[in-house]
């Protein structure tokens, strides 16, 4: 991947975000020679798509937006209009996320918004359109989640996975310019189709809110694999998820509008590891005095918005929190990663390391003596998405509870998933760990209140409750076990080496409540 051979250079007068630059210095040859070494370990990493891969997406996508033309077309004659009516009525595939921002890898999704005249509402699109999808050849594994907060359509279009989004425009026809950041968009529109273009607009929006994207986008790249690495990248589960993840990069370009990539990164580090959260990171001021009253992140007014433990909020109104699940484990977590990457850009800046040090996997099967492990247990394939989805999702809760058990210092849920062998065809099953760090001193623990809340959630969710299929046959596990015994819920490879034998005078001596911790908590 070739470094831009030039890019403009802003100067002390220009601002991008709510505060002025930290320094607007030009890059060294030190700073470029870093770059292209960081470009080269990112290539070793395999983060870039291919060119075929990119022609692939670009087919893929023009198919879609051909497929979703028809649609409008068809479904405006059925409606009554005329023909002429029809062929000028419009509509278009939008895309967001990774693909749109330029740092999708091979094998990544992409997110797509179908946007729609008055005229054509949700039904519509969940049923017709659903129907079309499911007669084209090309289409596998569809999957429509019409209740969700964000209602969505899954599926596989020519072997690239796909989430499809809808979004009604008080609009008769829509114009082939059409600009999403225009606030009038919003008018008219359910609060559905506002969460729909959120995803387009937040990305449109950061775009136009760094000053290189080339930068931005390789900066970008290095975070999101040095995130996956580490264990850091999950939304569901507290950690960030890669919108909030490329508003902290941008933030840091904002920052350093003349920096290359590699700066981008070791200056990433250092703004992080020392920003005072709750301070909300924000590329650009929150918007004032509009019209169309949409609830928007604001702590005050909003008392819930107070207890946000790492608010980054998103850059296009209806101005959001992205990291609403952040837990206190998650953000110790995550800034013991922050401090890591400080000094090992440190490191790297000085020549004691490389990059590929920043990039080490993390060894979450060592870090902890005791460890939590919840097992998902669906009755067949076709319930198995949804149950392990779901039962993901509540993770979140039981982590909550657990940080207010006394005697856990740490509950640190590893992002990985693992499915337990063998697999048969009345069992499909999906696993999590979480490693608990015990206070000092703590010689017992009674987690029975915090399984029984966690498996509440689960079996009282309105999932389980409005679907009689799912509530039947499916199971939700949480067992304790110590470090070592994980070889008998982990594959081989990855179970730990024992720890070296310690003195006798540093040996912690702690005991169980095996009513309550040693036994399986089994739900069905």
């Amino acid at each position: 991947m070739a470094l831009p051979s030039s890019v403009p250079e802003l100067t002390g007068g220009q601002v991008l975000g709510v505060t002025s630059a930290i320094s607007y210095a030009l890059p060294k040859p030190e700073d470029k020679k870093l770059t292209h070494e960081l470009t080269q370990c990112l290539e070793k990493h395999d983060v870039f798509d291919s060119d075929s891969g990119l022609q692939q997406r670009l087919l893929v996508l023009g198919k879609l937006n051909e497929l979703v033309k028809r649609w409008i077309y068809d479904i405006s004659i059925v409606k009554g209009k005329s023909e002429a009516e029809a062929k000028v009525t419009g509509g278009k595939i939008c895309t967001f996320g990774s693909y749109r921002l330029g740092v999708h890898g091979k094998g990544a999704d992409i997110d797509t918004l179908v946007i729609a005249p008055r005229h054509i509402d949700r039904s519509d699109f969940f049923h017709s359109m659903k129907e079309r999808l499911e007669d084209c050849k090309e289409v596998k594994h569809l999957r429509a989640i019409e209740d969700a907060y964000v209602p969505v359509i899954k599926l596989e279009f020519d072997g690239i996975e796909m989430d499809m989004l809808f979004a009604r425009l008080a609009l008769s026809n829509i114009p082939v310019n059409l600009d999403l950041l225009d606030i009038n968009m919003l008018r008219n529109l359910d609060h559905k189709c506002v969460r729909s273009l959120n995803g387009c607009r937040v990305t449109d929006a950061i775009l136009s809110l760094v000053p290189i994207h080339e930068n931005f986008k390789l900066a970008l790249r290095a975070i999101k694999l040095w995130a996956k690495r580490r264990g850091i990248y999950s939304n569901a589960l507290g950690f960030l998820g890669g919108v909030s993840w490329s508003m902290l990069v941008a933030r840091t370009c904002q920052l350093y509008p003349n920096a290359v990539a590699a700066v981008i990164v070791q200056k990433f580090f250092f703004v992080f590891s020392t920003w005072n959260w709750p301070n909300p990171v924000l590329l650009r001021k929150m918007d004032e005095n509009v019209e169309l009253d949409l609830p928007v992140w604001d702590p005050r007014i909003n008392p819930s918005d107070k207890y946000h433990l790492m608010p980054i909020i998103t850059p296009a109104y209806p101005q959001q929190n992205s990291t609403f699940n952040v837990s206190h484990s998650t953000l110790a977590v995550m800034k013991e990663e922050f401090t890591r990457g400080r000094n090992i850009c440190n490191d790297i800046a000085l020549g004691k390391k490389c990059w590929d040090d920043l990039f080490e996997l993390f060894s979450f099967f060592s870090l902890y003596r005791h460890y939590m492990v919840i097992t998902a247990t669906a009755k067949s394939q076709e319930h198995y998405l949804k149950w392990t989805g779901l039962v993901e999702s509540k993770i979140r809760i039981l982590i909550g509870k657990l940080e207010y058990n006394g005697g856990i210092d740490l509950a640190h849920v590893n992002c990985k998933t693992f499915n337990p062998e063998p697999v048969t065809n009345d069992s499909h099953k999906l696993r999590w760990f979480i490693g608990l760090r015990l206070k000092k001193g703590e010689k017992s623990l009674d987690l029975t209140y915090e399984i029984q809340v966690f498996t509440d959630a689960v079996l009282n969710s309105p999932a389980v409750l409005n679907s009689p299929e799912l509530a039947d046959g499916q199971q939700v596990e949480v067992i304790y076990a110590k470090r070592k015994s994980l070889a008998e819920y982990l594959p081989s490879e990855l179970v730990p080496p024992p720890p070296p034998p310690k003195k006798a005078k540093h040996q912690e001596s702690v005991s169980y409540n095996r009513t309550h911790i040693g036994e399986i908590f089994s739900y069905a």
